[in-house]
């Protein structure tokens, strides 16, 4: 059965060192099947929020339910099966230096495949057409036999991303997953993301600090700005103002392109997409 929500975070407080609130009472539900981006300055909280999902890190306070259940509430081996249901896509994908792509990539299924063929697997690879095609999704298909620390930082990412896409999971949880990538890369990769989420109808919460790779393909953003929702609003109900109040510490508004717009209350930025 269907969980009625995907995510849902009551109140969520999350206590780090020196007895600061790295996130400060979040309150947040997501349907199953939604695409939500959430943006905000830096040391907002926003991988914090991310490995709480994955269940990473155990929340200090609240209440936090994953795909209709509290991960925390179940024993060891029910929260790695639920862990195996989550597709997580980090900034720094954890890839073995020595391993090929194709063994990383067929790696998105050890979590739901038997043991002996998990085994198997890691020794000869299983599915290398399946493989194959995922990373021609994001134009890396010259890469399946390469070895992991053969790729720049960008071809990492995009390697963690086709590692994701093979394991086919429920929930799609991204960090930061195309910062080492130029404009037209990124633009490209985010694109192949959502369109799985939609295609498939699974959940896809992504961080991101390009505030304009967010408006384009999300429908849903959350401001997220010292540990607390400041806004979770309708793309299309995202104006400037939200925008510079949300950045106004940092002074400006980060983009794909490097050349951030000037923050001020009293003029619009200067972004197509926030006309």
């Amino acid at each position: 059965m269907t969980a009625a929500v995907a995510l849902a975070l009551k109140r969520l407080t999350v206590m780090r060192e020196g007895e600061r609130r790295a996130l400060d009472g979040v309150v947040l539900s997501i349907r199953p099947g939604e695409r939500v981006a959430v943006i905000g300055p830096s040391g907002a909280g926003k991988t914090t929020l991310l490995r709480v999902l994955a269940t990473a890190l155990r929340q200090t306070d609240g209440s936090v339910e994953i795909l209709g259940t509290d991960p925390w509430a179940l024993d060891a081996g029910a929260r790695r099966r639920l862990r195996a249901r989550i597709g997580l896509i980090h900034q720094a994908p954890p890839l073995p230096p020595r391993q090929r792509v194709v063994t990383a990539v067929l790696a998105g299924r050890l979590g739901s495949w038997p043991l002996w063929k998990a085994l198997v697997s890691l020794a000869y690879p299983l599915d290398m057409a399946g493989a194959r095609a995922e990373l021609a999704r994001l134009d890396l298909s010259d890469r399946l036999f390469d070895r992991c620390d053969r790729l720049s930082g960008g071809q990492a990412q995009r390697v963690g991303i086709a590692r994701v896409l093979y394991q086919q999971p429920e929930l799609i949880l991204a960090d930061e997953p195309v910062s080492a990538l130029d404009p037209a890369l990124a633009n490209h990769t985010v694109g192949v993301l959502a369109a799985e989420a939609q295609a498939r109808g699974v959940t896809l919460f992504a961080s991101l600090h390009a505030v304009d790779l967010a408006l384009a393909h999300f429908p849903r953003i959350v401001g997220l700005r010292d540990g607390r929702v400041a806004f979770d609003l309708p793309t299309e109900q995202i104006d400037a103002q939200r925008l510079d109040q949300l950045y106004s510490q940092e002074g400006y508004l980060p983009t794909q392109e490097g050349r951030p717009f000037e923050a001020s209350r009293n003029r619009p930025l200067q972004s197509p997409l926030c006309k």
